[in-house]
């Protein structure tokens, strides 16, 4: 039996399970489809998946693996927002948004301990690029028939998706994952075909929405894949075709929104983000260590907010937010735990037989992050889902390593495979 051979028949309904949510994540089908809405398949097959892991390996009394410093530091960081309710100016959302987190960080935890092969990883990526798929349908036929438009061209589709912003930032995670796909020469046709079709519907998708952040997130992650890429010319050429499209078929109002942010002060939507940014800092310098409490910022918007400011808005800044109602020490674990997964994809991109996948989800991170530098939602599923793959992809990367140097010792040194194959932490 090779090195990690017995990790990866381990969790296998798990792991399906992990799949099924990463395309129930995208298509959301109990939100457009009433018999399904009392199954709540997001939290069934997520909850499942956690669940089944927990037992098979108490079961088989193997660790449950805890990602190092990224994997603690969320746990901290959800632990910390679940106390939070004592100091909180709204102890019940605070209490809401403290047990959210903790299922978030079980999802977290689950996809570390499951995705322990380059060939699970690609699984549950391509699931999420299909699931993406239905959104991006969803979002163009809102804009088609004109159903439900924010300020009244902004598209938009149901359940987490129905905010403009945060549609655009969930599909720019999609389409560097696509693209990479389609630019692989051993994915089938049939799927290639798939992922080019989901990587333009996404793009039509974030269009569709007129998110300033989506666009500067999507130019940043598929800048970034492109460079990094090792077919660099084929993945420049890609890249060049995407914003090409973007150009010559984005409507008008695309184009017009975006200029607002040269004569911002004119901008509601702007401003709204400039006052917030503002609550943020007094907030800090208000509490600074721990913050108005989880979920608490629009609760304690008036006691901030510059006169002028006649609305509550969110932090539009995801540290910002963090750092407002987590306080400093909230902002520390979650910088331990973002940076971490940051570098993790990045650190794997340089595995041969994973890297592919490693350099197009470090994209995908990187336009993440800038996309909420302008939204600030630290209650998405798809934020600990695309950290906990590019984790999943460094801790494959670093267990190839260390197989590899195991392989190149002499036969008379062999005794550590045996246990590193049994302490749950291999690929």
């Amino acid at each position: 039996m090779g090195p990690g051979a017995q990790e990866q028949r381990r969790d296998v309904l798990s792991f399906y399970m992990l799949a099924g949510f990463a395309a129930v994540m995208y298509a959301v089908p109990g939100e457009w489809i009433p018999a399904l809405e009392p199954l709540r398949l997001a939290l069934l097959t997520s909850g499942l998946g956690a669940g089944l892991m927990v037992m098979r390996r108490i079961g088989k009394a193997e660790p449950i693996f805890f990602d190092g410093s990224r994997g603690i530091a969320l746990l901290a960081f959800s632990s910390l927002a679940f106390c939070s309710v004592a100091w909180s100016v709204n102890p019940e959302v605070t209490r809401f948004q403290g047990v959210e987190l903790l299922k978030l960080t079980a999802i977290y935890l689950t996809l570390v301990n499951v995705i322990t092969s380059p060939k699970r990883l690609a699984v549950v990526c391509g699931a999420m690029v299909l699931g993406a798929i239905v959104t991006s349908i969803g979002v163009i036929n809102w804009y088609i028939v004109g159903e439900n438009m924010v300020e009244g061209f902004r598209s938009r589709w149901v359940g987490v998706y129905a905010d403009p912003n945060h549609m655009a930032m969930n599909m720019v995670l999609v389409v560097p994952l696509a693209v990479a796909f389609l630019a692989r020469k051993s994915t089938p046709w049939v799927f290639r075909l798939l992922c080019a079709v989901s990587a333009v519907l996404a793009v039509v998708a974030i269009v569709l929405s007129h998110s300033r952040g989506g666009f500067i997130g999507l130019s940043v992650a598929m800048a970034l894949w492109a460079i990094r890429e090792k077919r660099r010319m084929q993945a420049i050429v890609l890249g060049t075709v995407f914003v090409a499209g973007l150009a010559v078929f984005a409507p008008k109002s695309f184009w017009q929104r975006n200029e607002t942010v040269a004569a911002f002060h004119e901008d509601a939507s702007a401003m709204g983000r400039v006052y917030a940014w503002q609550v943020a800092s007094r907030m800090s310098l208000d509490k600074p260590l721990l913050g108005v409490g989880a979920g608490g910022f629009r609760y304690a918007w008036f006691q901030y907010a510059p006169p002028e400011a006649h609305r509550a808005y969110v932090a539009h800044n995801i540290f910002l937010d963090v750092i407002g109602e987590l306080g400093w020490i909230g902002l520390l674990c979650f910088l331990v735990f973002s940076g971490g997964a940051v570098g993790g994809a990045v650190a794997a991109s340089a595995d041969s037989e994973m890297g592919w996948l490693a350099r197009a989800l470090s994209a995908s991170v990187a336009g993440y992050l800038i996309c909420d530098l302008f939204s600030g939602y630290i209650l998405s599923a798809h934020c600990y889902v695309l950290f906990g793959l590019a984790a999943s992809a460094h801790r494959i990367a670093q267990a190839r390593e260390r197989a590899l140097a195991v392989g190149r010792q002499p036969a008379v040194n062999t005794a550590p495979v045996a246990t590193w194959e049994g302490s749950g932490h291999a690929a």
